[in-house]
C-alpha cells in the first residue's frame, strides 16, 4: 500500500472583511478526516489581520506575504515556506469537506500526475438568483455546468479547490505576479498561467480534476448582482488576453473554444426549453455573458499589442471597477492521452 504524500493547505488572505469566512476555512481544515501535516496563512499586507490571526489561530503558520502585492505573490510566499511534497490552495471564503485531503492525495499515488483540483460548490448566502446560469458558476469562482462528474485530465485548476506537487511549482517558478487578482481587483487566470507553464515543462504531466475532493464557496450577496457578472465577465476577458500574450493563444484558448462551441450552445437550448423559470433572463444573462468576455479578450489583446513590450515581461492592464471577487475560471477541460472517460488510466 503506497504511502500518502505530507501535505501543507496554503490558505490567503487579505482582508478582515471576511474574518467569519476565514476562520471557517481554516475549521475546514483542521476537521479533515486525514489532517494536513501542517496549515499556512499567508496574510496580504493587512497589519490588522496577520495581528489578529497569530493571536487567534493557534497551531496554524501565519506569515506575511513576502512578495509584490497580491495573491500570486502570496500564494507563492506560502509555497516556498511550504515543508511539505504537496501544497493545496483553499480560498478564504471557502469550506473543505471533510474528506478533502483524502481524496485529493490519494490521486498522487500515479507519479504523473502533478496536480489535483477538485470541485466547487457554490454556496449561496441568500440563493442562487433565477437568472444564473450554471453555464457561468466560473463569474463566482465555482464549478460550472459543462465538467466532467469523474475524475479527468484537465488543462488547469479552480483557483479556490487546488493542489500540485511542491516541486513541480518550484520548477515552473511560481506564479506570475504580473497576473492575478489584488485586493478587490478582479482580475485572474495566474492558475491558468502556471499549469500552462507545468504543462509545457513535462508533457506527460496530469493535471487532474477530481470532483470528489470537493469544498463549498461563499458567494455574497454582493456577487449576485447583473452588474457584478458583467464586469468579472469583462475581466475574465482582460485576464484570459494576459494569459494568450504569455503563453499563445493556442494553449490558452484551447478550453475556450470547447466551452463556446458546445458548452454554451448547449445552455441556451436548455434554457429554451419550456417551463423554465426566468428563461428570458437566463438568455440574456447567456448573451451578455460572453459578449463581456469577449470584449475584455479583443480590449486586452489590442492594448497588449499596442504597447510594445516584449511577450515575457510585465504590462499594465486597463483599469476595471474593484469589486471583491474569487478566483475567476473560464473554460472548458479537456482530456489527455491515456486517460479513459472515467478518469482511468489506460
Amino acid at each position: 500500500m503506497n504511502t500518502l504524500p505530507s501535505l501543507s493547505v496554503i490558505v490567503c488572505a487579505y482582508t478582515l472583511d471576511r474574518w467569519d469566512d476565514l476562520r471557517a476555512a481554516i475549521g475546514s481544515v483542521r476537521a479533515q478526516n486525514r489532517p494536513a501535516d501542517e496549515i499556512l496563512l499567508v496574510v496580504d499586507h493587512c497589519q490588522e489581520l496577520y495581528e489578529r490571526a497569530c493571536a487567534a489561530m493557534p497551531g496554524v503558520r501565519v506569515m506575511p506575504n513576502r512578495e509584490r502585492k497580491g495573491l500570486s505573490g502570496a500564494r507563492n510566499t506560502g509555497v516556498a515556506a511550504a515543508r511539505c511534497e504537496v501544497v493545496a490552495f483553499l480560498d478564504d471564503d471557502a469550506a473543505a469537506d471533510p474528506d478533502w485531503t483524502d481524496r485529493m492525495l490519494e490521486r498522487y499515488d500515479d507519479p504523473d500526475v502533478v496536480g489535483v483540483g477538485g470541485l466547487v460548490r457554490p454556496w449561496w448566502g441568500t440563493g442562487r438568483p433565477v437568472w444564473f446560469p450554471q453555464e457561468f458558476d466560473w463569474v463566482v469562482g465555482c464549478s460550472y455546468r459543462g465538467l466532467p462528474e469523474q475524475p479527468t485530465p484537465v488543462r488547469n485548476f479552480i483557483g479556490a479547490n487546488m493542489s500540485f506537487r511542491r516541486a513541480e511549482v518550484d520548477s515552473a517558478g511560481g506564479f506570475r505576479t504580473d497576473l492575478g487578482r489584488v485586493g478587490t481587483r478582479p482580475l485572474g487566470c495566474e492558475e491558468t498561467e502556471l499549469c500552462l507553464r507545468i504543462a509545457a515543462r513535462r508533457p506527460e504531466a496530469v493535471l487532474l480534476y477530481e470532483p470528489a475532493a470537493a469544498v463549498r464557496h461563499h458567494v455574497p450577496e454582493t456577487r449576485t448582482t447583473w452588474a457584478y457578472f458583467r464586469s468579472r465577465c469583462y475581466a475574465e476577458g482582460l485576464s484570459k488576453a494576459l494569459v494568450t500574450r504569455h503563453s499563445g493563444s493556442r494553449a490558452a484558448l484551447a478550453s475556450e473554444r470547447t466551452y463556446l462551441r458546445s458548452t454554451i450552445p448547449q445552455a441556451f437550448v436548455r434554457t429554451l426549453r419550456p417551463g423554465r423559470p426566468g428563461a428570458l433572463r437566463t438568455l440574456a444573462a447567456l448573451s451578455a455573458g460572453v459578449c463581456a468576455t469577449v470584449a475584455g479578450y479583443v480590449i486586452g489583446r489590442i492594448h497588449s499589442l499596442s504597447s510594445g513590450s516584449a511577450p515575457d515581461r510585465p504590462q499594465q492592464t486597463p483599469e476595471l471597477p474593484t469589486d471583491g471577487t474569487p478566483e475567476p475560471f473560464w473554460g472548458s477541460p479537456y482530456a489527455l492521452r491515456g486517460w479513459g472517460s472515467h478518469g482511468r488510466k489506460g
